[in-house]
């Protein structure tokens, strides 16, 4: 019997019996979604057994089992492996490696247990196909082609295996609802049913999620407070360089980060990201490039700052940045005109994280400005030099956190001199070859082979 939907205004609740282009509530433009008129729900209470409330002292305690996937870097941005029942959205651009990266992470765990692989975008020949490229063969890796809701909670409830990936959640549809496979209403309603299903039954389900040309998940924004742990495959198509990044983690931290290597056999976990981020690294004197030694959650990473800072040809400079955050470039730009009188107004200035990774910390802040300030002067950076430092808008030189780590890190990939700010907690150890500096001026000094 067909279940009886509705479509409801998202900002004002409106509802109505059929999909309008304007709600006649509000007035907001395509806001009407259609969902099931008796949506299903499950109380925590269900799931955990507590039928009435109780202190919170008098809760059985449970220690939070793991299993890991022997993957280390996936391990790593889990917070050291699968919960069980949990709900984990991956996502990322189109032909970044999602479908490898669920692929590889199915089969290290099908040698322990089953796994059910369910695609909806691929027939079960593409599949194998694609898992014979990654030596993905396993027995224990159980396939199924099926975009159906109802019918993968069907294999799964019959089959039960510990861990399940769907790939992706934008191609199931409930037959329920009438709307196409994709729109708002059937990526919230399937997903919901997946998550009432992992968490009754104790399944791990990863979920391969599409983004918009914005870089957003598509679907509705509940989508990630629903489920528990919401990643980011980053990277460059061109490059080789992936990064997984956790942005929500109910069950660990959400600053860690996982380095893979695309290669013909699938991604590659690299153990020493510094290493091959500097690896293409300029030698010999070359203005304009300077390393940070950023902090990733508890991983120390090197990454080289590139700048360039040029005349303009037009009536309005142009600013331009890959890697590192726009408005903090804009900041240290303004900070070098003020307060150290450079005259970047009619300067075009293009600032690239290389290797195609994303520096959010404002530890990179020193890097960049000597990167800049480099450029601009046409005089090259200490090569022998890493640093980690925040810039203020009076022109300080800021501490950051973790330092050690930085130092150890920049020593141990062989440079020689690490710069940072003087008010930067005391240090165990011989500080030999540590550059303390109150100000921007006089760590451009220390930095700059004048």
């Amino acid at each position: 019997m067909r279940v009886k939907s509705k479509f409801r205004c998202q900002e004002c609740g409106q509802q109505s019996t059929r999909w309008l282009g304007r709600c006649p509530g509000c007035g907001a433009w395509n806001s009407l979604v259609e969902e099931p008129d008796q949506p299903k729900t499950v109380s925590p209470a269900a799931i955990n057994g507590l039928l009435e409330p109780c202190p919170v002292t008098e809760v059985p305690a449970q220690e939070e089992e793991r299993f890991p996937t022997r993957m280390a870097e996936m391990d790593r941005v889990l917070g050291g492996g699968l919960v069980p029942g949990s709900l984990i959205l991956v996502g990322g651009d189109p032909g970044i490696g999602k479908s490898t990266l669920m692929l590889q992470v199915a089969h290290l765990l099908s040698c322990r247990m089953p796994v059910l692989y369910i695609s909806g975008e691929e027939s079960a020949r593409q599949v194998r196909l694609r898992a014979e490229r990654l030596g993905a063969l396993s027995p224990g890796l159980l396939l199924a082609c099926e975009t159906d809701i109802d019918q993968v909670e069907r294999h799964l409830r019959q089959i039960s295996p510990p861990v399940a990936v769907v790939d992706s959640i934008q191609t199931m549809f409930k037959s329920d609802l009438a709307s196409a496979p994709g729109s708002v209403g059937q990526v919230r309603e399937c997903a919901a049913q997946l998550m009432r299903l992992a968490k009754t039954t104790g399944i791990s389900i990863f979920l391969v999620g599409h983004v918009t040309k914005e870089g957003m998940l598509a679907g509705p924004r509940v989508l990630e407070h629903m489920v528990d742990t919401v990643l980011y495959l980053e990277g460059d198509r061109h490059q080789f360089f992936r990064i997984l990044r956790g942005v929500k983690n109910r069950f660990g931290s959400t600053n860690e980060i996982g380095i893979f290597e695309m290669s013909g056999a699938g991604l590659v976990e690299v153990a020493s990201p510094s290493a091959i981020f500097l690896t293409k690294r300029p030698k010999g004197d070359v203005p304009g490039t300077a390393v940070a030694a950023a902090l990733e959650g508890s991983r120390p990473l090197l990454v080289e700052i590139q700048a360039l800072v040029c005349p303009t040809g037009y009536g309005t400079p142009r600013r331009m940045t890959a890697g590192v955050d726009y408005n903090r470039v804009a900041l240290i730009t303004a900070v070098l005109e003020k307060r150290m009188g450079f005259n970047l107004g009619n300067q075009d200035i293009y600032v690239n994280a290389v290797g195609g990774v994303r520096l959010d910390e404002p530890a990179a802040d020193l890097a960049v400005a000597c990167a800049l300030a480099s450029s601009f002067k046409d005089i090259p950076v200490d090569p022998g030099l890493a640093c980690a430092g925040e810039t203020g808008l009076t022109g300080e030189l800021r501490p950051v956190t973790g330092v050690e780590k930085r130092i150890r890190e920049s020593f141990k990939m062989g440079f020689s001199r690490f710069l940072m700010s003087s008010r930067s907690a005391a240090l165990s150890g011989d500080d030999y070859g540590l550059l303390r500096a109150d100000t921007l001026a006089g760590a451009l000094e220390m930095a700059l082979l004048a």
